[in-house]
């Protein structure tokens, strides 16, 4: 098995470079026909869709990042420990106006059945389903 860095999906995701985006095609391919095994990790996805929502570079939308990312996390001979998380993640990021990082929060807090956190990040108000808090003294 070896590790899939954040490039390897931006370069394949923007074409940006056609010669390296047709070899990381063929990469996913070999991945796709389990050919070969990839892992990777939250950081890498959380970067790759920082980078495709960045105003100052590609400024996706979110219901297109879902689009492009969620089949290369799909991929059988892609193996990451919380797959359904991250796949989880990216729906929340689709549906509600709220960063990456927090719908990967919000997932974990999902999975572990937590309705309350403390935080003054105010974009956690947008889920209804959960409670802010802020300390107090």
């Amino acid at each position: 098995m070896k590790f899939l860095d954040t490039n390897m999906i931006l370069r394949y995701l923007t074409c940006d470079d056609p010669e390296k985006a047709e070899k990381c095609y063929e990469l996913f391919q070999k991945v796709k026909r389990g050919e070969i095994e990839l892992t990777t990790c939250e950081a890498v996805i959380a970067e790759v869709v920082y980078v495709l929502s960045s105003t100052t570079l590609y400024n996706l939308p979110r219901n297109e990042i879902y689009s492009l990312l969620l089949p290369i996390i799909n991929l059988n001979g892609l193996k990451m420990a919380q797959k359904r998380l991250y796949i989880q993640a990216l729906d929340i990021y689709a549906s509600k106006n709220i960063d990456f990082e927090d719908a990967l929060i919000f997932a974990h807090m999902q999975k572990r059945q937590i309705k309350e956190i403390y935080s003054y990040d105010n974009d956690f108000d947008k889920i209804e389903e959960l409670c802010r808090l802020e300390p107090w003294l």
